[in-house]
């Protein structure tokens, strides 16, 4: 099995994690298999819980989301980059995820990220919104309909639940999260240590202390909180 990046249009350590991979190490990127991680709603939770699988949730406490807005602010000036934070009211984030499996069906699963991290981070916009599903299919030179509509589509409904599966399989409870072989790197300071192994060199990177998940926060701020991590 090939190493496995599992990341979250949802959170913007997993988009910190994203740019850092694809500037850095992109060559690697080509090679891994990408997994969405989302939090499912009423239906896709119903149908895990059917298939025997379930989806790890850790409540967030008001100090620690205003930690993580601090900490991003602090990640991507370090990086040289402009967050404009988003506000979900109400999201289905099967909205973005299964428009990335049908994306992706049609050889665009990358580049819709990028364009998915970037409408979100970069411009503050809501990506479960289906209008910029469609918009995105647009740039991508896809019909708008088959990304706006593909949490309506009951085959890619399967595939997202199909996907869960497996986040539960790797034992995924937040993002970004890496596995290579029996090894698992969780968060966007562990990218380094997940190349290494990958490639058999060292990792020489410094170590910094590990993310906290992340989950609810009814607070504007963007994420919300983020049901089962961030990283």
């Amino acid at each position: 099995m090939p190493p496995r990046f599992y990341f979250s249009l949802r959170s913007p350590y997993s988009w910190l994690a994203y740019r850092d991979l694809m500037e850095h190490h992109a060559e690697l990127a080509s090679r891994l298999e990408w997994r969405p991680f989302f939090e499912p709603d009423e239906q896709s939770a119903k149908a895990l819980a059917e298939a025997g699988g379930g989806f790890s949730y850790v409540a967030m406490s008001r100090e620690k989301h205003l930690y993580i807005l601090q900490d991003v602010r602090r990640l991507t000036r370090e990086r040289g980059l402009e967050i404009t934070w988003p506000v979900d009211r109400d999201p289905c984030w099967e909205v973005p995820h299964l428009a990335y499996l049908a994306a992706d069906d049609q050889g665009c699963g990358a580049r819709f990220v990028e364009l998915a991290h970037r409408a979100r981070w970069e411009e503050g916009r809501d990506i479960c919104d289906r209008t910029v599903m469609g918009e995105l299919a647009e740039e991508l030179g896809l019909a708008p309909g088959r990304l706006a509509r593909a949490a309506d589509d009951p085959r890619l409904r399967a595939r997202g639940v199909a996907a869960l599966l497996a986040m539960d399989r790797d034992g995924v409870f937040g993002v970004p999260f890496f596995v290579h072989r029996r090894e698992k790197f969780w968060g966007v300071d562990r990218l380094a240590a997940f190349v290494a192994a990958v490639d058999g060199t060292p990792d020489t990177a410094p170590g910094p202390q590990a993310p906290e998940p992340a989950a609810t926060a009814g607070e504007r701020g963007g994420d919300n909180g983020h049901a089962g991590g961030c990283g």
